[in-house]
């Protein structure tokens, strides 16, 4: 059976990482309205929404709603490092949702609904474990409590249903439950810090 085609970029959802590009997986909530935000982005090439950071295999929407997978709803990106950098998506990530909300992002409330940040490479793990302890300095001085994304090596991720690909674009009006904080995180290169 043939991958899904990605509806914004005409590729199939399964397409190899081409060389010299970047993979990345960020939990924000419901993955709708995250998805849409990073294929909006300039240099990212493909987007997939699906479950990881659990420990249940291949686990259905309805599954990971029940709370019992330990699974997230996650974007998965394959992007060009050459024309985004994954600082750039860290901060996009931090300023587009509630990183100190625990189990839920507003309304939306369950473990599926927490933040996460899932690295690849060791260098990623450092950008993101610089750029928390950045932004959780600009929440506290903006009256933010302590931020709970968890930041976790990549594992096994699990496509969501061909019907939650795209959500927004085939139902423009759908559901997206994306709020920040309104404190901005900067574009924090790690090298400088190292």
């Amino acid at each position: 059976m043939n991958a899904p085609i990605h509806r914004i970029f005409d590729r199939p959802l399964d397409a190899e990482v081409p060389k010299g590009f970047d993979q990345a997986i960020f939990g924000m909530g419901c993955y709708w309205g995250v998805e849409r935000l990073f294929w909006q982005l300039d240099g990212v090439w493909l987007t997939e929404v699906g479950f990881a950071g659990g420990n249940v295999a291949d686990p259905s929407y309805k599954q990971v709603c029940q709370g019992t997978t330990g699974h997230a709803e996650v974007v998965r990106l394959v992007y060009d490092s050459s024309r985004i950098s994954y600082e750039r998506l860290l901060q996009v990530f931090w300023e587009n949702h509630n990183p100190t909300q625990g189990n839920r992002q507003g309304n939306d409330i369950g473990s599926q609904y927490r933040s996460l940040i899932m690295y690849f490479t060791d260098s990623q793990r450092a950008a993101a474990e610089l750029s928390r302890a950045d932004y959780g300095n600009r929440l506290a001085v903006g009256g933010f409590s302590e931020i709970t994304t968890e930041i976790l090596p990549a594992g096994p991720f699990y496509p969501a249903h061909e019907d939650h690909q795209q959500y927004l674009d085939r139902y423009p009006n759908g559901y997206c439950g994306l709020r920040g904080t309104g404190i901005q995180a900067p574009l924090t290169d790690i090298a400088e810090e190292i």
